[in-house]
C-alpha cells in the first residue's frame, strides 16, 4: 500500500498495480518477494539487492502485524507494519511495499502478477505456499542465496542472552 514514488504516504493497492501494469508494458520485468520483515538487518539487505537485480521494479509484499503475530507469536512484531514498510522504501532496491494480512503470500502475487517471485534458498519451491499461485500466474520462481548467520531470530536471540 506504500509506494517510494510518493515518499511513505498511502497509495491504495489499485494505483500500485496500475503503474506495475504500465512498467510490465513497456517491457520491464517485475519482481516479488514477501516477508515480515520485523528487524531489519544485513541479511535483508542483501536478499533485497539480489532479488532487484533479477529485474526492473522489485515489489515487497509485507506481513502486516496481525500476521506477523500469527506467524511468529505473540511478542512479534518488534516494529509496526508502518514502520517496517518506512524502512523498506529506504532501501534502494525497494520500490513499492504492498501490506497484506493472510499467512501467506498467494493473494499478493495473484494481485501483483510479477514476472519473478523470490523466495530464501533455505525453502523448496515445491514446497512454498505460494507454489501454486507462482504457478497460477506464470511467475518464475528464484531462490536467492542467505547471508549465514544474519536473521531477525537471531538478533533477538543475541538480545536475550
Amino acid at each position: 500500500m506504500i509506494a517510494k514514488q510518493q515518499s511513505v504516504s498511502q497509495m491504495t493497492n489499485s494505483e500500485i498495480i496500475k503503474i506495475i501494469e504500465a512498467a510490465k508494458a513497456q517491457g520491464k520485468i517485475v519482481v516479488a518477494t514477501n516477508g515480515c520483515f520485523d528487524i531489519l538487518h544485513l541479511g535483508h539487505l542483501k536478499y533485497l539487492e539480489r532479488s532487484k537485480a533479477l529485474g526492473d521494479i522489485l515489489v515487497v509484499g509485507l506481513n502486516s502485524d496481525a500476521s506477523v503475530k500469527k506467524l511468529k507469536g505473540e511478542s512479534r512484531p518488534i516494529n509496526s507494519g508502518t514502520d517496517r514498510a518506512a524502512l523498506l522504501l529506504g532501501l534502494k532496491p525497494v520500490d513499492h511495499v504492498i501490506i497484506f494480512d493472510e499467512l501467506d503470500a498467494s493473494e499478493f502475487l495473484r494481485m501483483v502478477k510479477p514476472n519473478i517471485y523470490t523466495k530464501g534458498a533455505d525453502y523448496q519451491a515445491e514446497s512454498l505456499p505460494e507454489y501454486a499461485a507462482s504457478q497460477e500466474i506464470g511467475a518464475k520462481i528464484e531462490l536467492i542465496e542467505l547471508v549465514d548467520g544474519k536473521s531477525t531470530s537471531s538478533i533477538i536471540k543475541k538480545m536475550h542472552d
